[in-house]
């Protein structure tokens, strides 16, 4: 029954670090050009614990890192990087994968030769003499 419970407290744990960690996430793409003082301050905020390394109480960047089993270096670079790249960047950074097939179908299609012995549509031009 202990271990249930032990269990239980260690997911219960993980999940709200999930938790601490995407809102760091949504305060630093949301307040990153913020004009009011408040939203700029929760920007700081996220920041700051991002890029902290203290990790003496259990709710840091380094302590969240650990109980998910994430590398802190990486998750620093791919939150604050994105901050970088823009709405834009970051979306197609998000669905990079699909651009990249979706490019690749392009491709394809304007590599397609024509038969040779199909007709080409004949350009009208007109002539002034």
């Amino acid at each position: 029954m202990k271990t249930m419970q032990t269990n239980n407290y260690k997911e219960s744990q993980r999940e709200l670090a999930a938790g601490v960690l995407k809102q760091a996430e949504r305060d630093l793409r949301r307040f990153y050009d913020a004009p009011s003082a408040i939203e700029r301050e929760l920007y700081l905020d996220a920041h700051r614990w991002v890029t902290s390394d203290d990790s003496t109480w259990p709710f840091s960047f380094l302590q969240v890192c650990e109980s998910l089993n994430l590398t802190p270096e990486d998750v620093r670079e791919d939150l604050i990087g994105q901050l970088s790249l823009g709405t834009f960047g970051r979306w197609v950074r998000l669905h990079g994968r699909t651009i990249r097939r979706l490019g690749m179908l392009v491709a394809s299609i304007s590599l397609f030769k024509r038969r040779p012995n199909s007709t080409e549509p004949t350009t009208f031009v007109q002539t002034l003499h």
